[in-house]
């Protein structure tokens, strides 16, 4: 049953992923922003759909104005998760771009790739930040820098913080938290040495994965004000990693 189910939802992917390629190429440069972000949010939906994929969202995102979502990394799926809630523009390793269809997609979709370990990249990612906080855009941030097995965090980076907090962009975070049949489980992790193409499989092949998207309170948020200039990027850093913490440590189906 599970190589037949594979095959159903790769023949519905495959025109979904062909209707995203032709999009990309030939109507986002036409497009405004307003139907881009249309364009990606209906299609990120479409795509979880066919994965078999349920997504519940709690907390409240901010749906307006300049944000930096910032969220644990577990899977490739990670990003048309929060694409279906609000379209983001992504800050992603520069290994995705070479990845097959997916890195086509994200990278036509504003992706902006960072080559780990250069300076001089990073400098160039927060013009890139900038410009779109300027354009009242949602930008996405994985600081763990890697995917994790979505049941804890790895430490965070804090650099990219900062282009944020210079722009007075509200900071987001926002917890991931995966199950199967209702149990928390690194099923759809992409970790270690499994290859993209198994890693799609095995979610194409499952059945009853759902993903909780929880939005919590922007960082220095209190009594509905709000200003992060005053926090320093290591501070963000620690707030950020308390509150997603502690989300990913409360049991399936409860609001952190």
């Amino acid at each position: 049953m599970q190589i037949f189910r594979i095959l159903w939802r790769l023949c519905l992917l495959l025109p979904l992923i062909v209707v995203g390629l032709v999009s990309v190429g030939l109507l986002y440069p036409l497009a405004s922003q307003a139907r881009r972000e249309w364009m990606n949010r209906l299609w990120s939906r479409a795509l979880l759909r066919i994965c078999g994929l349920s997504v519940s969202v709690s907390g409240q995102a901010l749906m307006s104005g300049p944000v930096l979502f910032v969220a644990n990394h577990v899977s490739w799926i990670d990003i048309f998760v929060m694409n279906a809630v609000r379209p983001t523009a992504f800050i992603a390793k520069s290994e995705i771009r070479r990845w097959p269809i997916v890195g086509w997609l994200v990278a036509g979709a504003g992706t902006v790739f960072i080559e780990r370990g250069q300076r001089r990249a990073v400098h160039g990612v927060s013009l890139a930040m900038r410009e779109r906080f300027d354009r009242g855009a949602a930008v996405g941030l994985y600081p763990e820098g890697t995917t994790s097995d979505g049941l804890g965090l790895l430490p965070l980076h804090a650099g990219l913080f900062e282009p944020a907090r210079f722009a007075g962009a509200p900071i987001q975070p926002l917890a991931l938290i995966y199950a199967r049949q209702g149990d928390r489980r690194q099923f759809p992790a992409f970790v270690g040495e499994e290859t993209l193409v198994r890693n799609v499989c095995r979610i194409l092949g499952a059945r009853g994965l759902t993903v909780r998207a929880h939005y919590m309170a922007p960082v220095g948020q209190v009594d509905d004000t709000l200003d992060p200039t005053l926090l320093g990027r290591v501070a963000i850093a620690a707030s950020v990693r308390d509150a997603i913490s502690q989300a990913l440590q409360s049991p399936p189906g409860e609001r952190a």
